[in-house]
């Protein structure tokens, strides 16, 4: 994993681009700590941060080759799982690779395949590559890699991160009122292709783009497609194992060291099994971690989110694989104070302690592992949250997993929300994708809520999940793998039948019943727990005094806060947004907003 960014100019050479690269290359070394370099020439200037996973030797980057008397130049960031398919036909057609890296393959797939590359390559990636002429830009299918642009004049600016976008010159802090919104009714989920800055843009998941003389070319080399399913029940379990099996144990290969982080769900569980057959046939044994909380044990209380703790089911389910376990618990005091970190490394204010807590954890991590793989993506494949199979929340008429849409937003005083204006605006961006979602005439209403169900969740939820997961790993040097994010798995499931994938009434049955075997039934039939959050008292203290001390010396939020509704926030014990944002996920939140208004000097027009 690492960083990518650069500036591109066709018609107008630069001398100062070279510095302004170097800059933008900078802000984002702790997403590549083992390597950084810069290619340039009078139009193209590249920079690249290497975190060293597999050939570490080898794999420097920006990277060059000559073929056909042409020269190609990469910068990448991502793992391409099936590197060895690749690699046979680049040798069919005489090419002699140098290296064992996945980054000398993906440049001769471009090379070979042209603008069609992307759809040949199972893996996590953004990656651009400079011919002389023009630059081609790609972006894995989930979005797993983050890749953010620019078109300023007759430059194009690309980085993996906002904060090095900020960087350059060109590129103002400018949140318009449509950004604004998207972070008070919607966020930590965002609309794909746009950032919530007026100078920055997204390219999309499974999205390319050409940049040249002329300008921009942008295209979707893959969606999801609805088709009809004509095979049976048993067809569909045997199948589904055999992706998740294939998917989980191409992911286990690194150069350097592996690890499972360890929840007790059925998810990573699965992960974890698999992963620990593949070290068994590999002389070696899976290391996994689980994550706890100062005091949780002694404060937790359960809710139909949180039914129940992690931890004894993390410590069963390692102890019945046989794993190296390690449970790491993160202190009150770093999870309150880590929050700035968080924001700082997401550019954004994200999810208060759920990314806090995670930020703790890859430090951690780190410090014996460099790859972790994750059952992160599960539920928006496998229907596992409950807007699946309760149409009244998936017709609700907007996002299903924002319970109280209006709530956060009412903390602000209107002049700054526009409360009917900006949650229309949501609203009509969650009815648009809800139409879009592909769906066949035939398909029973159960399928239809299934498949629009899924195709939401995929497109904002689990983004967001996976931008979290990039960010808080990343900051760390961690590279983390999904498994499930695998488009093969997700091409497959949304086309099974919903009796099949909810049978007898079970979420993500399908899942269960292709894994018998690999799990004990406590875990297998386990159900759902969310990323788990702190209840110990003493987090709420800790936050609040640090939002006391912040509206004291005269902070932003003085001006835009409604005073008795923060009040109100601060004495309830209820959710205010999300299933996990309570009230001290809540002020969590409001320091995170506060800390990047400043720190990020945002111009709100």
């Amino acid at each position: 994993m690492c960083s990518i960014c650069g500036e591109v100019d066709f018609i107008s050479p630069s001398d100062k681009r070279y510095d302004t690269v170097k800059k933008m290359n900078r802000v984002m070394k702790h997403r590549g700590p083992d390597d950084s370099d810069i290619f340039s020439d009078k139009n193209v200037c590249l920079g690249h941060n290497r975190l060293s996973v597999m050939d570490i030797e080898n794999g420097h980057q920006p990277m060059s080759v000559i073929y056909g008397n042409k020269k190609y130049t990469i910068v990448y960031n991502g793992e391409i799982y099936n590197c060895d398919e690749i690699k046979k036909d680049i040798r069919k057609r005489g090419i002699e690779l140098r290296t064992n890296c996945d980054t000398e393959v993906l440049l001769y797939a471009y090379i070979i395949y042209g603008a069609d590359c992307p759809k040949y390559l199972n893996g996590i990636f953004a990656f651009c590559v400079y011919d002389g002429e023009s630059v081609f830009l790609a972006r894995d299918r989930f979005g797993v890699k983050p890749l953010y642009y620019s078109i300023k004049g007759s430059s194009l600016i690309f980085a993996s991160e906002i904060k090095a976008m900020l960087e350059n010159p060109l590129v103002s802090s400018n949140v318009d009122k449509y950004g604004l919104w998207e972070i008070l009714y919607l966020s930590p989920n965002f609309v794909s292709g746009k950032s919530v800055f007026c100078d920055i843009l997204e390219l999309c998941p499974a999205q390319c783009m050409i940049f040249d003389k002329n300008g921009v070319k942008k295209w979707k080399y893959w969606e999801i497609q609805a088709k009809p399913y004509f095979r049976d029940r048993d067809y569909a379990v045997e199948k589904t194992r055999d992706l998740m099996c294939d998917a989980i144990r191409r992911q286990m290969v690194s150069d350097v060291p592996l690890c499972v982080l360890l929840s007790g769900g059925l998810d990573s569980s699965v992960v974890s099994s698999v992963g620990q057959e593949y070290c068994k046939e590999n002389g070696t044994i899976l290391d996994t971690y689980s994550f706890e909380y100062e005091g949780n044990k002694e404060a937790f209380k359960n809710s139909l989110f949180q039914p129940e703790k992690d931890d004894d089911f993390a410590l069963y389910v390692a102890d019945y694989l046989g794993t190296n376990h390690t449970v790491l618990t993160c202190p009150t005091d770093i999870l309150a104070n880590d929050l700035i970190a968080a924001t700082k490394y997401r550019d954004l204010p994200g999810q208060a302690d759920i990314d806090s807590s995670l930020l703790y954890f890859c430090k951690e991590i780190k410090k014996r592992h460099t790859v972790g793989l994750s059952g992160e993506c599960s539920d928006e494949i496998f229907g596992g949250y409950p807007w699946f199979y309760r149409p009244e929340m998936l017709y609700s008429d907007f996002f299903p997993w924002i319970h109280q849409p209006r709530l956060r937003a009412s903390l602000f005083r209107d002049n700054v929300s526009s409360s009917d204006e900006g949650y229309d605006y949501v609203r009509s961006i969650y009815k648009k994708s809800f139409e879009e979602c592909p769906i066949l005439e035939d398909d029973t209403e159960k399928m239809k809520t299934a498949r629009r169900a899924s195709y939401l969740s995929v497109n904002y939820f689990m983004t967001s999940l996976l931008q979290r997961k990039d960010r808080m790993s990343m900051a760390s040097g961690v590279e983390v793998r999904v498994p499930f994010a695998d488009h093969r798995i997700y091409e497959f499931v949304f086309n099974v039948p919903w009796e099949i994938k909810f049978e007898n009434n079970v979420e993500k049955a399908l899942l269960r019943n292709s894994m018998e075997g690999y799990l004990p039934d406590k875990i297998l039939w386990r159900k759902k727990s969310p990323y788990p959050k702190t209840h110990n008292p003493k987090y709420l203290e800790a936050v609040a005094q640090m939002l006391k001390d912040r509206l004291k010396r005269g902070s932003y939020l003085n001006e835009v806060l409604d005073k008795n509704k923060l009040d109100e926030m601060l004495n309830s014990s209820g959710t205010w947004f999300g299933q996990l944002m309570s009230a001290p996920q809540m002020v969590a939140w409001l320091i995170q907003f506060d800390y990047w208004l400043e720190k990020y000097k945002i111009n709100l027009i």
